[in-house]
């Protein structure tokens, strides 16, 4: 995207713009490519975060092809755009690659679920939502789809029974199709759902809900409809209000929407590496940061709460003793750190043991890779390591 105009073979489209080397540009620049709705940081003055630097340059580790890598070879290989590491309350390790900087908004895949589901965690903890209700409760229209007795709580921990396949390298499946129906790449000439909404009205039941896990991220929309039937508020209204107006963010952030306006909480949020920074520090806390419980202790708790009993392959391939809960990912069933996982390589790490939160935004040339995201969490734990000795 260099030149006046870039080359027409060098433009990041709506038809390419999630496909390398496309992505290096355009996850920067989600703006510039599809109708985003406005998450505004609020009036509050900016939370302070303490800098204390720290030369982690000698910082090395095993890599899942068993060779060692340092800290900057590991950057350089996994396609990095900013990482940012908080020890003890203090950033330690801040860097930016690819052209980003401080102030540049970064797609966060999903990672949104997560703050979308954080944002849900403060709803049921004020009783505005039931966790235990069945979403046809607040949208009562998914009474005659699939997810017509699923509870929210059931798809928070996306353990419905709905069909959806999330096979990203497939055309035909359900979340290509999903694609459409959010705006995110052109629409076929016979594609029928106008929007998210109606996709998801679609979708019927192939088994009983409450079984084992199975990563679906319709299934994060499916809350964000209930969130916003619920209190009559947007999502994006909801995420600014409840969540990164009392943060004290830098920098506003904002979602992609569809045909219809909604913010996709599955995948369309864009903010600074500051801020995801931020929000880490918050679950951290135990929901509490700048000065404030924003999210309940006992909801943020439970999201390290996951049976690893309902987690299988291919999950186990780069978390062999993980979980999932309250659309976060545990890294280790018997351990406290936890995540929020994005494709193509976006994550806040959330490690309560070490007083550490790292976040890693990236343009990965796969949706997914095992190899990198193994060696992420080793790296990541490498830092730990070295920062606690």
């Amino acid at each position: 995207m260099r030149g006046s105009p870039p080359p027409a073979d060098m433009r990041a489209t709506l038809a390419n713009w999630d496909k390398p080397p496309f992505n290096r540009w355009s996850f920067q620049h989600a703006r510039e490519i599809l109708p985003t709705a406005n998450v505004h940081r609020g009036s509050a003055p900016v939370s302070v975060l303490p800098r204390t630097p720290v030369n982690l340059s000698s910082v090395a580790f095993e890599s899942a092809t068993g060779s060692e890598l340092s800290l900057d070879q590991f950057v350089e290989e996994t396609y990095t755009d900013g990482l940012i590491v908080v020890h003890q309350g203090h950033v330690v390790l801040e860097r930016y690659y690819n052209g980003m900087t401080e102030r540049t908004p970064h797609l966060s895949q999903s990672v949104g679920k997560s703050i979308c589901g954080t944002v849900a965690g403060i709803l049921i903890g004020r009783g505005a939502l039931d966790p235990n209700a069945p979403v046809s409760h607040y949208v009562p229209e998914f009474a005659d789809c699939g997810y017509g007795t699923a509870t929210l709580q059931q798809v928070m921990d996306m353990r419905s029974g709905v069909r959806f396949s999330e096979v990203y390298t497939d055309p035909a499946s359900d979340i290509a199709q999903y694609d459409y129906a959010a705006g995110w790449k052109p629409r076929p000439p016979d594609y029928q759902p106008a929007c998210t909404f109606d996709l998801i009205l679609g979708l019927e039941q192939d088994r009983d809900h409450g079984g084992a896990f199975q990563y679906r991220s319709v299934e994060s929309d499916v809350m964000g409809f209930c969130m916003e039937r619920a209190t009559g508020r947007t999502l994006s209204e909801l995420v600014s209000l409840e969540l990164w107006s009392r943060l004290g963010c830098e920098e506003n952030a904002d979602f992609t929407v569809d045909s219809a306006g909604y913010a996709l909480a599955s995948g369309g949020f864009n903010a600074t590496l500051r801020d995801y920074a931020r929000f880490g520090l918050l679950h951290l806390n135990g929901g509490f940061f700048n000065e404030q419980q924003i999210v309940p202790a006992e909801w943020v708790a439970d999201c390290r709460n996951g049976d690893h009993s309902l987690f299988g392959p291919p999950y186990t391939d780069s978390l062999p003793n993980g979980a999932y809960r309250n659309q976060f990912w545990i890294e280790d069933a018997e351990r406290r750190a936890y995540m929020a996982r994005g494709v193509f390589g976006q994550l806040i790490y959330i490690d309560p043991d070490f007083d550490l939160v790292a976040v890693k935004l990236s343009t990965w040339p796969d949706f997914q890779n095992a190899q990198y995201s193994i060696d992420t969490v080793r790296a990541l734990q490498a830092i730990a390591d070295a920062l606690a000795g």
